[in-house]
């Protein structure tokens, strides 16, 4: 009998982390490493507006979030770092926009990683 993590890693690598279900393709620059057409789950992306402190005069920007799910292997192991800078291409095969974030949180549970991201946009 199968043991209850031996059932998430199934579900994880089948259903979520799945092309056809809820991953996408994508592209990942992290650390000077790319990490070509790997599944990934993004979710949450919101744009809020930011907070302005007195002496910045800076308008029209605003911060953008968003929730980056993959499996620490895909990432070569890696955990993402609070503060570090991380990219992710909006289409399939390395090709495209790259998105730049910082990694505001990250957690990693049973091989899967959640990763919190934020940029500043206009």
């Amino acid at each position: 009998m199968s043991s209850f993590k031996d059932m998430v890693d199934i579900d994880n690598c089948n259903v979520f982390m799945n092309l056809n279900e809820f991953a996408e393709s994508r592209t990942v620059f992290y650390d000077d490493v790319f990490y070509e057409d790997i599944p990934v789950v993004i979710t949450g992306i919101s744009e809020k507006s930011r907070r302005q402190l007195v002496s910045d005069h800076a308008q029209g920007l605003y911060l953008v979030s968003a929730v980056l799910h993959c499996a620490a292997a895909d990432l070569g192991g890696n955990q993402p770092e609070k503060g570090q800078r991380i990219k992710i291409n909006d289409q399939q095969g390395g090709v495209g926009f790259f998105r730049e974030f910082y990694v505001a949180s990250s957690v990693c549970e049973m091989g899967m990683l959640r990763v919190e991201l934020e940029a500043v946009d206009e």
